[in-house]
């Protein structure tokens, strides 16, 4: 089996990074033959970091993806004589020419709101529809499509998908919404993220592991994304995430983990990496001796790793709500989609999502508070849960089987 991936990447994102490793371990344990591509928006950061002898990197930054790749592949479709030397030269299209499947793992597409990315979600998929690669969508939010130009895109290009994955509740009926009949309901692939030894030690490694040895633990995974919208509406993102951690180290007596969890090394660029974010806020807390932060760029799974040893978890980015769940961890969530809350209504916990337009200091005490009172109890839920989400979310490499084997 021959697989693209786009959408997803080793480096930044590492919610991306578990999208991507869960799809390349689960096909892998199922075709030891699989043989991987990964179209990626950081080639060289990325190909530094794969460590998987059969995935191949190659160069889908967003300006040669949006003219180079797409306008090659075009050509590639309108001239057969010449689809030999446009695969010679461009090798994004003979990866996709040649691949028994596309897989498009972007988190979260086709959404009202989100125009900017709109570009992006479409020149993703282009490509290997051109040279007549089928695409599977694997389990990500989407929608709605009320807005007219997303609507005119998601009409257009989402029948074309030979299967598309929804996340959750409120997406699936947003896709049953536009009549399409390729759709099967899904959990997202990160669920089945494999942490091995090998990763707890790197884990291990990178950190003063005695910080946990007593418990009592709360981690934080604050977010670019939404101190982007924040800021834009007047509102100090830093300042409230340093009163939200001197809460937890000062009122209740907490220890935390403080989790960076999109992280990009060496760049202060905010896209995709929340280290320069989580530096501004380690740097004005009042009890910076009660808060581990790992400042640098670790794997997916010594951070699901980490999160797993805490008691509790705050988490605004999306996959360290996956991590957290992923471990049983008792998990409050900050967020600004329905994305986050069609998750956790997969394990009946859909209580413990706050929108971030009704975050006051006031309703966070409240609620992390409430969280901490009843953690047995969530506990319990998440363990109870937790094996049919997984279940739910394996149903999909089923789905990539069956599209790749034609």
């Amino acid at each position: 089996m021959k697989v693209a991936v786009i959408g997803s990447a080793l480096s930044g994102n590492k919610g991306a990074a578990a999208m991507l490793e869960s799809g390349v371990q689960q096909l892998s344990a199922r075709d030891p033959e699989a043989r991987f591509v990964l179209l990626s928006m950081y080639p060289r950061s990325d190909a530094a970091q794969n460590a998987y002898p059969t995935m191949k990197v190659l160069d889908a930054s967003p300006l040669r993806l949006g003219v180079l790749i797409n306008g090659a592949a075009l050509l590639h479709r309108l001239l057969p004589p010449l689809r030999s030397a446009i695969e010679g030269a461009v090798p994004e299209v003979r990866a996709l020419a040649t691949a028994d499947v596309m897989l498009d793992q972007g988190g979260i597409t086709f959404v009202d709101g989100r125009g900017k990315f709109l570009i992006y979600n479409v020149a993703s998929i282009l490509p290997a529809l051109f040279v007549g690669t089928p695409v599977v969508k694997c389990a990500q939010a989407m929608g709605p499509f009320r807005t007219p130009l997303n609507k005119l895109a998601a009409k257009a290009l989402l029948p074309r998908m030979a299967a598309i994955v929804s996340r959750g509740a409120v997406t699936h009926e947003h896709l049953m919404g536009l009549g399409l009949d390729n759709v099967t309901a899904g959990a997202d692939l990160a669920f089945t993220l494999d942490v091995t030894e090998h990763d707890a030690e790197l884990a291990r490694q990178a950190v003063d592991m005695t910080f946990f040895d007593d418990g009592d633990v709360v981690g934080v995974s604050p977010s670019a994304v939404l101190r982007k919208s924040a800021e834009a509406a007047g509102e100090d993102y830093v300042a409230e995430v340093q009163r939200m951690v001197d809460h937890l180290t000062g009122t209740l007596g907490k220890k935390v983990l403080l989790v960076a969890h999109s992280a990009r090394a060496h760049t202060d660029k905010t896209h995709n990496n929340d280290l320069p974010l989580c530096r501004e806020v380690y740097a004005g807390l009042a009890h910076p001796e009660r808060v581990l932060f790992p400042d640098e760029e670790l794997s997916s799974q010594a951070l699901r790793y980490l999160i797993g040893r805490c008691d509790a978890f705050v988490a605004s980015r999306f996959h360290a709500m996956v991590s957290s769940l992923a471990m049983g961890v008792p998990t409050l969530v900050i967020g600004w989609s329905h994305k986050y809350r069609e998750v956790l209504d997969m394990f009946g916990l859909a209580e413990w999502a706050l929108g971030h337009d009704a975050y006051s200091d006031e309703v966070f005490a409240e609620r992390v508070g409430d969280l901490l009172d009843r953690q047995s109890e969530v506990r319990e839920a998440l363990e109870s849960s937790l094996p049919k989400v997984k279940a739910k979310a394996l149903e999909q490499v089923s789905v990539i089987e069956r599209v790749a084997r034609g």
